[in-house]
């Protein structure tokens, strides 16, 4: 009798440790670990005044251009018939990093363009062929011509938070806020005429940016996105090459703020995939 008894204890401490086991699996999740996203899209900048500080020792001049006001050249007029990467636009590689996807990091890259508005009148200060001036010109092609054409161009390292908003019950529909914060390096391309003379500076290594980005995405069979940001810059440039005489450089510097808009299309996917708290994509 005790062997039977022993036995039907031994089935049903069975039987509820199988039944414990499948009640656990039932409400096993999948996180999404490591999701990794990509984007392009176009921009749209407004410049604050600035002040362009041209040194020149062999031409002995050391001068400002202050209060210069300055625009972008967005082209959307020619969007269909030049290749896609021709106006301005920029491109962005993040990785969420942490189990809520809340936490990512980032790199971007801004191709915007700066063009010092012609026709204006800007104070001039300092020293201009070995005499001291300190008067106001008018800002056309023989006095200057400044531009960051082929991008002022702002590299950035940024660190993002995610901020959920709404989750439909299947994530195939997500929508979140993002701010960011970044710092990187300048990498632009100066064409400038000062006082008659012609530079072409081609792309150089010059200054740095740091900024605050904030956006709204919206992302689809958690895939694919669209995305609306707002951008403030903070560009300082430094050591930009110029035409010095005789085939010596020269050098100018500037700095400005930027507010920029963003409109990108991209898509996410994850690296991997561990039991735990399902999270919005």
């Amino acid at each position: 009798m005790k062997k039977y008894l022993l036995i039907l204890v031994g089935v049903c401490l069975f039987n509820v440790f199988a039944h414990a086991q499948t009640d656990t699996s039932k409400h096993k999740k999948i996180v999404n670990n490591g999701r990794f996203y990509g984007s392009w899209g176009y921009n749209h900048e407004w410049y604050t005044k600035s002040n362009i500080s041209v040194n020149q020792p062999q031409l002995n001049n050391n001068f400002t251009y202050e209060d210069l006001n300055a625009h972008d050249r967005v082209g959307w007029n020619n969007l269909f018939h030049v290749q896609p990467t021709i106006p301005q636009y920029n491109y962005r590689i993040g990785y969420f990093f942490d189990e809520k996807q809340l936490w990512g990091i980032e790199i971007s890259f801004d191709h915007t363009k700066y063009v010092v508005w012609q026709g204006g009148n800007s104070p001039i200060k300092g020293t201009l062929n070995g005499r001291q001036v300190d008067t106001t010109i008018n800002i056309n092609n023989s006095t200057l011509y400044w531009q960051l054409n082929n991008g002022a161009n702002w590299f950035d390292i940024n660190i993002t938070r995610k901020l959920p908003i709404y989750a439909s019950h299947d994530n195939k529909v997500v929508l979140y806020g993002l701010v960011k914060f970044g710092i990187g390096p300048n990498v632009p391309h100066v064409s400038d005429e000062i006082f008659g003379n012609w530079n072409n500076g081609h792309f150089q290594l010059g200054g740095w940016n740091t900024g605050v980005e904030a956006l709204i995405r919206c992302t689809f069979f958690q895939y694919a996105y669209i995305e609306y940001s707002n951008h403030a810059v903070y560009a300082n440039y430094s050591g930009l090459k110029v035409w010095g005489g005789n085939g010596n450089n020269g050098t100018a510097a500037q700095s400005f703020g930027a507010y920029e808009w963003i409109a990108n299309i991209g898509f996410t996917f994850h690296l991997a995939k561990t039991e735990g708290t399902n999270t919005a994509r």
